[in-house]
């Protein structure tokens, strides 16, 4: 089988297990995402701070589906890159998206009281190669979250360079790297900590840092070389 046949297998074959498709379902341009419950509980953050983010990412949530729901309708012949309803929504799509999976993946990879990463764990193999050092990859990813305008600090799989990097992402859209797969994601925005920590973030990520949950992050890197297996020479 020729290995462009076999990624839009894998492809076809991962959207349809990630939407959850049977063969009688079809893709059409409305999406109704749902919002995953999260049971977050560090002695880094307060039950308020906790609960107002919860709230925050549901109405992320929402708006993503509202938008997902108006592109169904919105008029496609009259468009233009100066003031069209259809780019708003397409802009308004990708940031309220982009938002709700950001904030899924790091909701679900913080707050382990018993954090730990083992050195033969494929997670701390592969930062360690791709960064020089563990302790390289940690500076530099704390290096991105306190460089961030409101935004997110990411250690990614780009499918190009083959290798694991990090990234800054401002809002929830800007400067996104194309061919990214996210492994470990830090909310650098006010909300995640202002309440607990004021303007002093540097403690907030350090001690987020500290609770890594390496158990779904490990998961992360084991699908991740699989992507990475599929997209290799392509």
């Amino acid at each position: 089988m020729e290995l462009d046949d076999l990624f839009t297998k894998e492809a076809k074959k991962a959207i349809k297990e990630t939407l959850d498709l049977n063969d009688k379902k079809s893709i059409s341009e409305s999406f109704a995402a749902q919002p995953k419950k999260f049971s977050l509980k560090t002695d880094f953050l307060s039950p308020s701070n906790i609960q107002n983010h919860i709230e925050l990412y549901d109405n992320y949530v929402q708006d993503f589906n509202k938008v997902s729901a108006q592109l169904d309708g919105v008029d496609k012949s009259e468009v233009n890159s100066n003031n069209s309803p259809f780019r708003s929504l397409k802009i308004d799509e990708t940031y309220n998206m982009n938002a709700a999976y950001l904030h899924e993946l790091y909701f679900a990879n913080v707050g382990d009281g018993n954090s730990r990463i083992s050195m033969d764990s494929l997670s701390y193999m592969r930062l360690n190669r791709d960064f020089g050092t563990f302790d390289d990859w940690q500076r530099d990813f704390i290096a991105c979250g306190m460089s961030s305008r409101c935004g997110w600090a990411v250690t990614y799989l780009n499918i190009y360079t083959q290798s694991y990097m990090n990234c800054v992402i401002d809002l929830h859209s800007q400067n996104v790297p194309v061919g990214m797969y996210p492994v470990i994601v830090m909310d650098l925005w006010q909300h995640a900590y202002y309440r607990d920590y004021l303007k002093d973030s540097s403690s907030y990520m350090n001690a987020m840092m500290k609770q890594l949950r390496w158990t779904v992050i490990e998961s992360r890197f084991e699908k991740a070389d699989k992507v990475l297996n599929i997209t290799r020479g392509a």
